[in-house]
């Protein structure tokens, strides 16, 4: 792909994610504080990668991988993790005991290890090897395991708070935190198998 058609599909991928961020922004279900909580990582993500992108860029995979990784917390900011209509009527209609969006969403979140991948590959010395994507994995999960200290500090600092039920997401499962991170690895895995060759053509094309 020429860098001219590349920055016009990262143009069109910021397009739908401004969007999405916009539709996000009306009315949240449970109000803004909690929509903030939910949302402000993948804003700031955005902005890094905005000031950055005429010095250095990812290749259209990553951009792709981050898009809807962004538009997916979106969604749960809007909506609240635990309450995300389609998978409301997922849990209604398969009987199951909780929503499980927070769970669809770790698992996703695995695509991060493609990108990190890239950026070891572009920024680092490590070249394209098993040990580069033993490293990636590491830090992904590194990253779920950062998040889900910043969950558990957020209860104990507002003491089990309503804004902070809703931020976690937990649905009443004391397990929630080690069931987020076994989906990322699942995902992180996953994505490896299925993606990395790609990612190694991609790169080598940029």
């Amino acid at each position: 792909m020429s860098h001219k058609k590349g920055s016009s599909m990262h143009f069109f991928l910021f397009f739908i994610v401004m969007f999405v961020f916009i539709w996000s922004l009306i009315k949240p279900v449970e109000g803004y504080l909690v929509w903030l909580m939910e949302v402000s990582p993948s804003i700031i993500v955005l902005i890094f990668l905005i000031s950055i992108y005429n010095k250095f860029r990812l290749t259209t995979l990553s951009y792709v991988i981050i898009t809807i990784l962004v538009i997916l917390t979106f969604i749960g900011g809007h909506y609240s993790y635990s309450k995300v209509p389609l998978f409301n009527w997922i849990k209604d209609y398969f009987d199951l005991q909780r929503n499980n969006y927070d769970r669809f969403g770790h698992f996703l979140k695995g695509l991060m290890v493609i990108v990190i991948i890239e950026v070891l590959l572009k920024k680092t010395t490590l070249l394209k090897s098993k040990t580069t994507t033993f490293i990636a994995l590491c830090i992904t999960l590194s990253i779920g395991a950062f998040y889900e200290i910043i969950e558990w500090a957020s209860t104990t600092i507002s003491k089990g708070g309503k804004t902070t039920k809703d931020f976690l997401g937990m649905q009443g499962d004391r397990w929630d935190a080690q069931w987020d991170m076994f989906s990322l690895l699942v995902g992180s895995i996953l994505a490896v198998l299925f993606f990395t060759k790609l990612l190694y053509k991609k790169v080598e094309k940029s």
